[in-house]
């Protein structure tokens, strides 16, 4: 970075630069275009970095984001307007977004906040896999002996990551005699689901299958 620019403009672009997608070249365009805006203009986004997080927190139930205790998704699903024994387990909430944009899926979430990932030291503790499977126990102690009337579908990213996080999830969720699905392979091998356009997510959900 050149050393003659003002220490603000060197310290905002390398802030911008640490956000994921964003490079060097990236973050200094933003912040000339910051500096040429009106005032106004930054002082909005100021405000709204800065209350970014107010108000906010993780759904209880499912560890979406939420305004309350519960996101929307989960309410809607006490009242019955979404199916509360179907669990679309997602890596991001961003993923939500991209599934919830198909209008296809009318079930609920569960976000596990990131992705198996040894080398960059995620393990099942770094993740709300724990939390799922509690939930599903809590299908478990309300149903009658036999099969759980609860259908899991694994739709974490077709990388080796995603599907490390899958099989990890499937084998946990074995004993408990819930049907365990895998979104279709409509979706690219490493491909990320909030990247994936509203044609390939439906196909995907219309062809899941058994996960083995």
């Amino acid at each position: 970075m050149s050393s003659f620019l003002p220490q603000s403009i060197r310290a905002l672009i390398d802030e911008f630069s640490r956000l994921p997608g964003v490079g060097p070249k990236s973050a200094q365009r933003l912040v000339m275009h910051l500096l040429h805006a009106p005032d106004s203009r930054v002082q909005e986004l100021s405000k709204a970095v800065g209350g970014l997080k107010a108000g906010l927190q993780f759904c209880s139930v499912c560890w979406n984001i939420a305004e309350e205790e519960k996101c929307q998704i989960c309410l809607n699903a006490e009242m019955g307007l979404r199916q509360a024994k179907q669990i679309c387990v997602v890596e991001e909430i961003l993923d939500v977004v991209a599934l919830e944009k198909t209008s296809e899926y009318k079930g609920v979430y569960h976000v596990l906040h990131g992705a198996l990932s040894p080398v960059d030291g995620i393990g099942p503790e770094q993740l709300k896999i724990q939390a799922l499977i509690e939930r599903v126990k809590g299908f478990s102690d309300s149903d009658e002996v036999g099969a759980i009337d609860l259908e899991v579908i694994l739709a974490t990213n077709p990388g080796l990551e995603g599907e490390s996080t899958a099989l990890y999830v499937m084998k946990l969720l074995g004993p408990l005699n819930v049907n365990v699905t895998r979104i279709a392979r409509g979706l690219p091998v490493g491909g990320d689901l909030d990247y994936a356009d509203e044609l390939t997510l439906t196909r995907a959900l219309q062809g899941r299958a058994a996960y083995q």
